[in-house]
């Protein structure tokens, strides 16, 4: 069944539907959460909190294709991620660093597998990590990710500038670790 019968059936309150649905995103869905979250019980619960928000708002959805349509709901996820970490407490953001013009070379980043980039990129403090993962994965701009978070374009980009510092210092490690 393509995405668009999918979601009318859905609409329509079909329960079999939505459980397809879910099956057809759960993957994808949670690998965003994922960024975002330590944990994988979190990220579970900010997936289940998404699709519960997906469902109540599908209504009001119009469909186009099957991209925005990925698009809407990865942008749930991503609210219901920044949601849960407000509310948590868990974004700890720092002063601005005065070094925010200096490009840091991530280019390592690429060369890694994602299981692996994942892990490294999960385990930098939960500021970075959000405005990492804000900008570079999402692609949103400092303007976009200070109005979500509440801060300043210049902390927005000073977290950015931190977390590709610290991928770096410890990307560095890890090749003195094995020698490299």
């Amino acid at each position: 069944m393509n995405t668009k019968d999918l979601i009318d059936k859905c609409k329509s309150g079909d329960r079999k539907a939505q459980q397809m649905l879910y099956q057809r995103l759960n993957a994808p869905m949670m690998g965003v959460c994922i960024r975002y979250m330590k944990s994988v019980e979190d990220a579970e619960d900010v997936l289940l909190e998404g699709f519960y928000k997906v469902f109540i708002n599908l209504k009001g959805f119009n469909y186009e294709n099957e991209n925005a349509f990925f698009g809407w709901v990865k942008r749930i996820m991503v609210n219901e991620a920044l949601m849960k970490l407000r509310k948590n407490k868990d974004i700890q953001i720092l002063a601005i660093n005065e070094d925010l013009d200096k490009e840091i070379d991530v280019s390592p980043l690429s060369e890694m597998q994602t299981a692996d980039l994942l892990k490294l990129i999960r385990s930098i403090p939960v500021g970075y990590r959000t405005v990492f993962n804000l900008y570079e994965v999402e692609g949103y701009s400092h303007q976009e990710i200070s109005e979500k978070l509440g801060v300043s374009v210049g902390t927005s980009k000073s977290q950015l500038f931190k977390a590709k510092k610290l991928l770096k210092d410890m990307l560095n490690s890890k090749d003195q670790e094995y020698g490299s």
